[in-house]
């Protein structure tokens, strides 16, 4: 083969992968999303202790003395939200210049994590409340969704989550997005960023540990690989790169979460538990991308994708407000006020969609993407 030949090979454009799905709405990854919400409030009501203890008037594990030490497992939530998202970003990012990206993200954040950061402020400034409200000065900076680095009382528990997926965009951002997506670039991205963060780990440098998030990298990077498998279930590539994701990030969670048996303790975490609840979340985006639970199409998930974000922001301290309301002040026993205060949280969330997400977001995505 002469040289030319060969230049003509390497240059010509690929055609398209027949293999790469044609992009439709996922709705069991809907369903999923609410499904770790939910985990999440259930850690937030009856699977640990500290403010929550205030709203029910004793401690979780006497209101739920079997179901608490299940509740404590709850918070791996954020983890199956970490996986989720690293299939959400990288499928929404491929093809999408960085303006329409960047406009995107922000206007699917913004809009109800600002009226969660008003509400909540305004509900906790009010003197029959029993939570303390944060100075006006740090709600301000909690607008910025800074206010985790910039060293701020949070105004939302769950806003470190929201640090966690900010720098994910941007890291995503520079290295696929910015260039242009394709499989060498993002089996690239995934492979750096595993090995850039077992290096931060090691040194112990903390200007490395913000940026690459070793603790929550293997998350994010195994849901972009199970992207790749939902392009092309043979890729080989796509598949170490969740093996090595899932082997790495149920190690941070063990390491993280688990505590030895101890009477003292709110409940005892085991390592088989953790492993398990990850290993749940790598499996079930798994089945989704393999198409798997294509069957589940149902139009109600996609109302409940729709709630889960407003429902994530809003859930656990007005969650308080709720139980305290309902238990202390009306003496409801504890399992219908578990019930009735996510039903209340989730009609909250409903009413944020409808009235702010909905009327908003296409007008902030649209006026960020014509911004110069």
């Amino acid at each position: 083969m002469t040289t030319t030949t060969v230049r003509q090979v390497i240059e010509t454009p690929r055609r398209p992968d027949r293999t790469a799905p044609r992009e439709t709405r996922l709705r069991a990854l809907d369903g999923l999303r609410l499904v770790a919400a939910l985990m999440v409030a259930a850690y937030h009501y009856g699977g640990r202790g500290g403010e929550v203890t205030v709203a029910w008037g004793s401690s979780p594990k006497d209101q739920f003395p079997t179901l608490s030490g299940y509740f404590a497992y709850g918070c791996l939530g954020v983890q199956v939200f970490f996986v989720i998202s690293g299939f959400v970003i990288c499928m929404s990012g491929w093809g999408r210049p960085l303006k329409s990206f960047f406009a995107s993200r922000a206007s699917r954040l913004l809009p109800a994590y600002w009226v969660a950061v008003v509400l909540v402020t305004a509900v906790f400034a009010l003197p029959m409340v029993a939570f303390k409200a944060v100075a006006p000065s740090d709600a301000l900076v909690n607008m910025t969704m800074l206010q985790q680095p910039l060293g701020v009382d949070r105004v939302l528990g769950v806003c470190w989550t929201l640090w966690a997926e900010v720098r994910f965009y941007a890291l995503f951002a520079l290295c696929v997005v910015l260039p242009g997506a394709s499989r060498r670039r993002v089996i690239m991205f995934c492979a750096g960023w595993t090995l850039a963060a077992a290096i931060a780990q090691a040194s112990r440098e903390p200007l490395l540990d913000i940026v690459l998030m070793p603790e929550y990298a293997p998350f994010f990077i195994g849901g972009v690989g199970l992207y790749l498998v939902h392009r092309d279930r043979r890729d080989v590539y796509a598949w170490g790169i969740v093996a090595v994701s899932f082997l790495i990030g149920q190690h941070y969670a063990v390491r993280g979460l688990w505590n030895a048996a101890d009477p003292n303790a709110f409940a005892h975490r085991t390592t088989l538990g953790i492993v398990l609840v990850v290993a749940f979340g790598f499996l079930a985006v798994t089945a989704i991308a393999l198409g798997w639970l294509n069957r589940a199409n149902w139009r109600w998930l996609t109302v409940a994708g729709a709630l889960t974000y407003p429902f994530y922001l809003v859930h656990e301290h007005l969650g308080w407000v709720v139980i305290h309301g309902l238990h202390t002040g009306l003496g409801l026993p504890s399992a219908a006020t578990f019930a009735l205060t996510v039903a209340s949280m989730l009609l909250l969330a409903w009413l944020m969609n409808r009235y702010v997400e909905k009327p908003l977001t296409p007008k902030l995505r649209s006026a960020l993407a014509k911004a110069r």
